[in-house]
């Protein structure tokens, strides 16, 4: 059996030759913070903030063409995303500082455009993608709820991990979530597998129909590690339908990108990412991050690539996170011109004038979105704060693969299913 499927690998997905490949009560509502921040971005949303002197040089390639056209549903669902995005992180920052959460949590603030352009635009349920340590909106964006996500940050039975994934861990089988990492790199060859089942279902199982692909997120930090490598190679050469996805927010925690990458060829001295992709046989393409519709334009090419065969393709989104790497990170080293360049471009206002100078949406409207939104984030909070804790019969649950390991009792039954196993009290021979 084993030869044969080997038999099976070797004929159906071996690389083509050289020539033929492609180039509420329990809680507060919302703090009048929050309020602030809904009134500044409609305020800004009608004219354009400038700064004369952009800190961080832009790509001679970015993909900066006409937006692909969007309707006018499809604008209030990507608004609405991203807001949702937005808000629900804020409240994050609310609750960890209240003490709802423990341990280390990285919000996602000023880069909603990635997610909502790839995730929320171009996917669908049944494709997968991989996150990070900075997990919580790709997992909203790819349709897990509100009440799920807030819950799994609270340590609660109702998150999708049942409070044992916790802020960097988010998971999602229904969704195609295949988890978050807290260790750089480590999701790429996780999200690389899942696209290399789909082929083997294509080519070797005989699904022709099954057109899903697999997208991989991470930041420029994990662009120097060796997963990254080995898995560019492998999706080129299987010929993968994986989407390679970097968020270039400039900065891993504290190191600024062009200190730790090397320029990316002998003819410039920038560190750009994307050039890396034509070196592995794939298409780079370097995007605006801070536009979800030029995010969203490139993530269909190179979904719409991988859905017909065409192979892998690895995408830079520059973009900006607003807070420091982590809620315990005072943000100390980033330069206020920096910052002030990015937080000009946040794509959340500049997406409402969109709309509103294109006859997609009113004030109203656009308020009414905004409305939802903060009544979802509410009610999450509030369905999350009274969620039961996990049972002490969750403690070794996913521990070993084999049962077996905690041996079989005199009767018979496998001791971890004796009554008092998992509180620590039952008689153990």
């Amino acid at each position: 059996m084993a030869s044969t499927a080997a038999a099976a690998l070797a004929g159906r997905l071996a690389p083509p030759a050289l020539s033929s490949r492609p180039a509420g009560a329990a809680t507060a509502p919302l703090c009048p913070v929050g309020a602030a921040r809904r009134a500044a971005r409609r305020s800004t949303a009608g004219r354009v903030m400038a700064v004369a002197t952009p800190p961080v040089k832009q790509a001679a390639a970015a993909k900066g063409g006409k937006a692909a056209a969007v309707t006018k549903e499809e604008a209030h669902a990507i608004y609405s995303d991203m807001v949702l995005g937005r808000e629900f992180e804020e409240m994050c920052a609310q609750m960890y500082y209240r003490g709802k959460m423990f341990g280390f949590v990285h919000l996602y603030s000023g880069q909603e455009a990635v997610s909502t352009g790839v995730i929320k635009a171009c996917l669908r349920k049944d494709d997968f993608i991989c996150s990070t340590y900075r997990d919580h909106v790709h997992a909203l964006s790819k349709g897990v709820s509100a009440r799920k996500v807030m819950a799994e940050l609270f340590g609660k039975k109702t998150g999708c991990c049942r409070g044992q994934g916790g802020s960097m861990h988010m998971f999602d089988r229904e969704h195609g979530l295949l988890g978050g990492y807290a260790f750089i790199g480590e999701g790429i060859p996780v999200g690389l597998g899942a696209a290399f089942q789909i082929a083997y279902n294509q080519r070797v199982l005989g699904s022709e129909q099954d057109d899903r692909v697999s997208v991989n997120f991470f930041g420029d930090g994990t662009c120097n590690v060796g997963q990254f490598y080995e898995s560019l190679n492998m999706a080129t050469l299987y010929k993968l339908p994986c989407i390679f996805v970097v968020e270039n927010n400039k900065w891993a925690i504290g190191m600024n990108h062009p200190r730790a990458t090397a320029p990316s060829s002998v003819a410039d001295n920038e560190p750009w990412i994307y050039k890396k992709g034509p070196a592995f046989g794939m298409p780079g393409v370097h995007v605006d991050g801070m536009d979800v519709l030029k995010v969203r334009e490139v993530a269909m090419e190179a979904v719409a690539r991988a859905r017909r065969g065409e192979g892998p393709t690895l995408i830079e989104c520059e973009t900006y996170r607003f807070r420091g790497h982590s809620l315990a990170d005072p943000d100390e080293l980033r330069k206020k011109e920096e910052k002030d360049h990015y937080f000009a471009r946040d794509p959340i206002p500049q997406f409402a004038k969109y709309m509103l100078s294109n006859g997609l949406a009113t004030e109203e409207e656009i308020k009414e979105l905004e409305k939802r939104v903060q009544e979802e984030v509410e009610d999450c909070v509030e369905f999350a704060d009274q969620s039961p804790k996990p049972d002490m019969s969750q403690l070794l649950e996913n521990v070993f693969a084999d049962p077996k390991g905690f041996g079989i009792g005199p009767d018979g039954r496998y001791r971890y299913e004796q009554p008092g196993f998992t509180a620590g009290t039952a008689e153990v021979s």
